[in-house]
């Protein structure tokens, strides 16, 4: 095992919705869509985010996309129009998320390609 950032092996959309956010994890292999869908579970990117999610995190599967979807119920203190925080969208969530470090199997690095730069 060798401890990664998940962005090693994953890219990430997200977005704003309503109070809460909205963090689509994608897997850049199928063995990295097995990994995270066993690893990658509601209460470590509840944890994870605990900083700025006080609320509820669901996690929905899309196997035939390879996406684990998160929906942090309440991380945006309102949402843009009621928050007082100085940008209340979940934009950056995405990249937030990413930043996890995970103990990820040699098997699982050598079969999904490294990310673009």
């Amino acid at each position: 095992m060798t401890t990664v950032s998940l962005s090693r092996i994953a890219s990430a959309r997200s977005g704003d919705k309503g109070r809460g956010s909205n963090v689509g994890i994608l897997a850049r292999s199928d063995a990295a869509y097995a990994f995270l869908k066993e690893t990658l579970t509601e209460e470590r990117v509840r944890e994870h985010m605990s900083a700025i999610n006080v609320g509820a995190v669901t996690r929905y599967t899309a196997d035939n996309m390879r996406v684990l979807n998160f929906l942090l119920a309440d991380s945006l203190g309102g949402g843009g129009s009621e928050s007082l925080l100085t940008d209340a969208q979940g934009k950056t969530h995405g990249l937030a998320v990413l930043r996890m470090e995970l103990e990820v199997p040699e098997s699982v690095l050598q079969a999904t390609p490294e990310p673009r730069r």
